[in-house]
């Protein structure tokens, strides 16, 4: 885990520091299909998606409105605290975000984590895979339709590069 500033600029590799109001990334996953994504510390990133990510259906799942699945870890910690045994990765999200505010997480935003820009393109849809996540396998609790604030969001990679845990993650509207 990298060493995050709390000033404005950037690290050595071009990363921007860490600013008031901004968020940070608490976990990476990825996986081979399915669910839970595994952990890993850090990642490439490319317009089809990270690096060592698949989806087995990729008619709902992937392509390049749906490179990345973003969540909230405040929202998997509310969720466990009402009983639901989720963790970062059981619904499937590529990268956990903690300490942004995610209310502000809409199609249109713009998002940039470690070297990574990306701009969110939807709300990403629960689907029955991840159910074992939830209690009575109640999955329509993230659904924005549902429950609105309590989604996942999917992300167009608007420029590659990589990602890693403690990275610095910041958000735009444009």
């Amino acid at each position: 885990m990298r060493a995050v500033s709390e000033v404005q600029g950037s690290d050595q590799e071009g990363r921007p520091a860490r600013r008031e109001g901004d968020g940070h990334v608490v976990s990476l996953q990825r996986s081979g299909g399915g669910v839970p994504k595994v952990p890993v510390d850090h990642a490439l990133v490319r317009s089809s998606g990270m690096e060592g990510d698949w989806q087995r259906d990729r008619k709902y799942h992937g392509g390049a409105d749906r490179a990345l699945c973003l969540y909230s870890r405040e929202l998997i910690d509310a969720l466990a605290a009402e009983g639901h045994p989720i963790t970062a990765g059981a619904v499937g999200e590529n990268v956990t975000i903690a300490e942004l505010d995610w209310r502000r997480m809409q199609p249109g935003v713009r998002v940039r984590m470690g070297a990574v820009e990306a701009m969110i393109t939807a709300f990403a849809a629960p689907c029955r895979t991840i159910r074992g996540a939830f209690v009575d396998e109640s999955f329509r609790r993230i659904s924005e339709k549902v429950h609105p604030g309590w989604s996942r969001v999917y992300v167009r990679v608007l420029r590659e590069g990589s990602i890693a845990v403690g990275d610095p993650v910041t958000v735009s509207a444009e």
